[in-house]
């Protein structure tokens, strides 16, 4: 049976868009509370009855978290523009080699703006 696990991780950040134009009001330093949804996907295993125990989610997230959480996001390296977009791809990067069923990274950067990826 394949199934498709979902955790969510709340980030607090700071950032600016340095490549829109500077009457943009994403221009200037700004906050979000970002919403990442991590999902896995995989075959369950008979034994245990699930793909994975979501802590190792937690705990594959757990440094990504901690270095975006309360940061100035254009500091971090790989994010000097850090576009939702550009978040998605640097969190895979980060996280795939240590969560191989992951499928699906999700960004919601206000209630009703998110940005959904896929992998390449």
């Amino acid at each position: 049976m394949k199934v498709r696990l979902s955790k969510d991780f709340i980030v607090e950040a700071a950032q600016s868009l340095p490549k829109v134009p500077s009457t943009h009001k994403c221009s200037k330093l700004h906050g979000h509370t970002f919403t990442i949804e991590i999902c896995a996907e995989g075959e369950v295993n008979p034994e245990t009855g699930w793909l994975y125990d979501h802590a190792e989610i937690s705990r594959a997230m757990k440094p990504i978290v901690e270095e975006l959480d309360h940061a100035y996001l254009n500091e971090i390296p790989g994010l000097e523009n850090p576009t939702i977009e550009m978040m998605c791809g640097w969190i895979w990067n980060k996280l795939k080699p240590t969560l191989p069923e992951l499928c699906e990274i999700t960004i919601h950067e206000t209630p009703t703006a998110r940005c959904i990826y896929r992998g390449n």
